[in-house]
């Protein structure tokens, strides 16, 4: 079974406070097998667990920053609202959705690559 970067990061919470899954459940309010689903990446975590964690595990700010940024690695839909995008802009996003599922690493790269050139130039 594959974990996600947020499945590990309350795995660690839960060892360090001798905590088990039922009880992260108690705690967020939802059941076993939605705390497992998100835990596994088959469900995004939802936005109100992070102050619930926060407090619950008394968690510094730089634990929090680590948490968010293992819940943005692990989440398993992304949603792109394009109401303000132009035609090309909505072409774009379908051609990628249409071509992610087949993507190998070499073309994520070069994306990835070129979207940092247009960062770096709107600076």
């Amino acid at each position: 079974m594959s974990y996600t970067k947020y499945g590990e990061f309350v795995r660690v919470l839960r060892i360090k406070h001798h905590e088990v899954m039922g009880d992260m459940a108690e705690i967020l309010g939802a059941s076993l097998p939605f705390i497992s689903a998100v835990e596994n990446g088959r469900k995004n975590v939802p936005a109100e667990w992070v102050a619930k964690l926060v407090e619950h595990y008394h968690l510094s700010s730089k634990e929090r920053a680590e948490l968010e940024e293992a819940i943005e690695e692990s989440r398993a839909q992304y949603k792109i609202d394009s109401k303000k995008a132009g035609n090309a802009q909505r072409k774009a996003v379908l051609a990628f959705a249409r071509a992610f599922d087949e993507m190998d690493d070499d073309t994520a790269i070069k994306i990835l690559e070129l979207l940092s050139k247009k960062e770096d130039t709107s600076k």
